[in-house]
């Protein structure tokens, strides 16, 4: 297991900490997190950073926090806290924005109006994975189901073909499939054209 980084851990404790506050009775108190298109009336600009740090239940914060937990400390070393918390929020940014592509063109052209918020890391945590990739594409990893040996350049490749494979099909309801690509494609490119000649030594 890796040993924690000191942005990876303040990331799992600042993810941790606003779930539990949001579903706990405190919770009614503090503004909707999720993000909504502009258009929309619960829309609100902090709400670009905020989507980011927030899951829809135990699940889905439990997933992102060990992808984070694994593929994040081993990033953060090779490029330093700054350019990782960097790419971090901008692979949430990308994520968010291909996101709103796609809501964009359901609106203009299938004529979609009420769309759902949007919560949760996995398009930040996607950048992460593509730059893991990038940084150590014969890095072999071991999955737990089933528990065989692959190269991290072929484990983002079958994350990415997944999430292509369920945007396009909608085999996932309920899931930004797109927003995980934007955040997947955000993180490849800044890693291959940026942090990889920006190694800390």
């Amino acid at each position: 297991m890796p040993a924690l980084t000191d942005i990876v851990k303040h990331l799992l404790i600042i993810n941790v900490v606003i779930f539990f506050l949001k579903t706990s009775a405190t919770g009614s108190f503090i503004p909707d997190l999720a993000l909504y298109f502009p258009t929309d009336t619960r829309f609100a600009p902090y709400q670009f950073i905020t989507h980011m740090f927030m899951h829809g239940d135990m699940n889905h914060l439990f997933f992102n926090m060990f992808g984070l937990f694994i593929f994040g400390p081993h990033v953060e070393r090779y490029v330093g806290k700054q350019n990782f918390f960097i790419l971090y929020l901008l692979s949430g940014i990308g994520a968010f924005l291909a996101h709103y592509g796609v809501q964009y063109f359901q609106m203009s052209e299938l004529g979609v109006t009420q769309f759902r918020g949007v919560v949760g890391a996995s398009g930040a945590l996607m950048g992460i994975v593509l730059a893991f990739a990038a940084l150590f594409p014969n890095l072999r990893m071991m999955l737990l189901f089933p528990p065989i040996p692959i190269k991290a350049k072929y484990l983002a490749l079958a994350y990415v073909g997944f999430d292509l494979y369920s945007g396009l099909t909608g085999a996932q309801a309920n899931v930004a499939n797109f927003a995980h690509l934007g955040g997947a494609l955000t993180g490849f490119l800044l890693t291959y054209f940026w942090l990889k000649q920006t190694r800390i030594r």
